[in-house]
């Protein structure tokens, strides 16, 4: 053997380039393993299963690899129960396989026959109706608004007829028409006694005869009458018609009874006048957050004042059948 190619490979230049190949080749196979990883499963086109049985709907997608994610929904129509309502991504669009199809599927009909309402309170039936159709855009059962109204031994806001009658099958969009109590027409309570009392439990004394009020406020004149009733007309013992308007007179605190953050006022605001008294609450929030109901009570609509003790930058918030009808900052 040649001496001289006997030691080729003890030459640097040589070596050098016999390492720096191989670097370029195990580099390269590196490189087609990474794009061939990144580019990840095969891609497949989304079937159109919108109409479908779910069975069949479930068949195709497994048919191209891909899995369903299912929600449910009532729907216009009792033959559309266990029907494809909607699909995320739609029909067309090319995916990965094993990416997730959302399915809408349809639970059928919410109600397939009219209810008995009669009797019932029809706040109740409103707030019962707008739960069981939130999630559906066109309710099967809806309200003719205004109702219609006439005196009743019946408490008021009481369904006393309705139209259609119970029983009638649902097969389309229905729109109920109630006849609701008024109330006992030129029916009289006694005037109850709320001088001395406090706030909070001059409110329960009128809810037990359902007069309408209005407060006001002035500062005491005695040691000890702050935030409770100085002062009330019609008189305790007096007949009055429940729609009469009792004014009650509170005390004010002295300011030097009062933290330095904390705040004596009324609050004021002129309600929509309804036929019977509607459920409204005022709510206070507090600077932390924290939310204080102050009152509750049943309220026929026109002037609605309240007395509150709060802390500066607190929130009154005013609701009629849980809907926020107005609000303002304490100050």
């Amino acid at each position: 053997m040649d001496i001289n190619n006997a030691n080729i490979f003890n030459r640097p230049r040589f070596f050098a380039l016999c390492c720096f190949g191989v670097i370029v080749f195990v580099s390269a196979i590196a490189a087609i393993s990474f794009f061939a990883a990144l580019r990840g499963a095969e891609q497949t086109m989304v079937p159109e299963v919108r109409g479908k049985d779910l069975i069949d709907a479930l068949l195709e997608l497994q048919q191209k690899e891909l899995y369903p994610r299912i929600d449910l929904r009532y729907s216009g129509a009792a033959a559309d129960k266990g029907r494809i309502l909607e699909q995320y991504p739609r029909a067309g669009s090319i995916v990965k396989a094993g990416r997730r199809i959302r399915l809408v599927v349809s639970q059928g009909i919410v109600l397939s026959v009219v209810e008995n309402y009669v009797g019932r309170n029809v706040n109740d039936v409103r707030m019962e109706l707008q739960a069981l159709f939130a999630s559906n855009p066109q309710p099967l059962l809806t309200l003719k608004e205004p109702f219609l109204y006439q005196y009743s031994v019946k408490p008021a806001g009481t369904i006393l007829e309705q139209s259609p009658v119970p029983g009638v099958n649902i097969f389309s969009p229905v729109e109920m028409e109630f006849v609701v109590s008024r109330g006992v027409e030129d029916a009289s309570v006694e005037m109850p006694a709320l001088v001395g009392l406090s706030v909070a439990d001059t409110m329960k004394e009128i809810a037990k005869t359902g007069i309408r009020f209005k407060f006001s406020t002035r500062l005491g004149q005695t040691r000890g009458s702050a935030e409770t009733v100085i002062a009330q007309f019609p008189a305790a013992g007096v007949p009055v018609k429940p729609d009469t308007v009792a004014e009650i007179t509170v005390a004010s605190p002295a300011r030097g009874d009062l933290d330095k953050n904390e705040t004596f006022n009324l609050f004021k605001y002129t309600l929509p006048v309804n036929p019977y008294p509607l459920p409204a609450t005022l709510e206070a929030i507090l600077p932390d957050g924290e939310r204080k109901p102050l009152v509750t009570l049943n309220h026929s609509g026109g002037d609605f004042s309240f007395p509150y003790r709060l802390p500066l930058g607190s929130v009154l918030v005013l609701y009629v059948l849980n809907r926020e009808m107005y609000r303002e900052p304490v100050r």
